[in-house]
């Protein structure tokens, strides 16, 4: 059973479990608090939002302390972190995790890991998408703009979101746009092996979450007899540095895992990492896993480092369909 969190207000909590922003770069939250005010909400920072040295915000306690707290106080509606970074497995021992309240989550890159193990642990849903820092544009584009209604939806209802006519190829971070990204280049869906596929949604950046196989953080079989009825899962994955034979490597320790036992499908999203490596690309590691498991792999969705992003519910019951390089994906907030 899945618990969906209710949004019920327009007050944000902003706290940075990975990494926060550092001085020189203050301005991106203070433009962010700009946009989200003009949206109708209220931002409210915590310390850690403020301050990063040693590849993190703060000491891995005063982390999980902050993100504890928003979870529990009331007052605060949704949580958005500033952005990723590369240490928040660090704070995962200190949550407690029955004790967190049915709360949405929204991030991507290193909060996927948070987002990931929230769903696992306590079977309460939770939302990959953009981060904060990337929605402080004039505007919001079209795709990553749709956090909001779903994350707006109820237990029970549908929400449909189309892929982006265009994505980012470069960043340019000293030429934003009115809404940040450089959208130019034509997306193109890409489907092996079947363009439909349905389950229930799960997944994240793969460089972080590969840390919790065989750990109590990753236990996929009880995750899914206990939560998900023996459902079968829809994986989604992004990869933000990791090259090919890296990324193979990673998919077959998940399989050895049980991870894709009994699964539906695999969604990649795009990524400028995985360059091929003496001629072994990519589609290639697709191709393999498709025969490895005789689901769809699709791919070159808009999903992680190359904007702009779907947001994608852990949890959620999905269908995706893929024709002519152009897709749709519909999440149901089914229990």
């Amino acid at each position: 059973m899945i618990r969906y969190p209710q949004l019920t207000g327009r007050t944000v909590g902003v706290t940075a479990p990975s990494s926060g922003i550092p001085t020189e770069l203050h301005h991106l939250l203070h433009e962010a608090e700009k946009t989200f005010n003009r949206h109708g909400f209220t931002l409210r920072f915590q310390p850690s939002s403020w301050t990063q040295s040693n590849a993190k915000s703060a000491p891995a306690d005063v982390r999980a302390s902050e993100l504890t707290s928003l979870f529990q106080d009331e007052t605060i509606d949704l949580i958005i972190p500033p952005w990723g970074g590369t240490l928040l497995i660090e704070i995962l021992d200190r949550i407690a995790w029955d004790a967190l309240p049915a709360k949405w989550m929204l991030g991507y890159s290193d909060v996927s890991l948070f987002l990931f193990v929230y769903t696992l642990k306590t079977g309460i849903a939770s939302a990959h998408g953009t981060n904060l820092v990337d929605l402080r544009g004039e505007e919001w584009d079209e795709t990553s703009s749709r956090w909001l209604d779903v994350v707006s939806e109820k237990e029970g209802e549908t929400v449909i979101q189309r892929a982006s006519e265009h994505y980012q190829k470069e960043w340019q971070h000293g030429n934003p746009t009115p809404h940040i990204y450089h959208l130019t280049e034509t997306t193109e869906w890409k489907a092996m092996g079947g363009t439909e596929a349905t389950g229930r949604l799960l997944g994240g950046c793969i460089d972080v979450l590969l840390h919790t196989i065989g750990t109590p953080y990753g236990d996929i079989a009880t995750f899914q007899r206990e939560r998900l009825n023996g459902e079968p899962i829809l994986w989604y994955f992004e990869n933000a540095e990791f090259d090919v034979p890296t990324l193979k490597r990673t998919l077959l320790q998940m399989k050895w895992a049980g991870w894709f036992d009994h699964t539906s499908g695999i969604l990649f999203g795009r990524s400028e990492a995985q360059q091929p490596v003496q001629g072994y690309t990519a589609e290639d590691v697709y191709a393999e896993l498709h025969d490895m498991l005789d689901v769809p792999v699709i791919y070159d969705i808009d999903c992680g480092h190359v904007p702009p992003q779907l947001t994608l519910v852990n949890g959620a019951h999905a269908s995706i369909q893929v024709e002519d390089g152009k897709g749709t994906l519909i999440q149901t907030f089914k229990g």
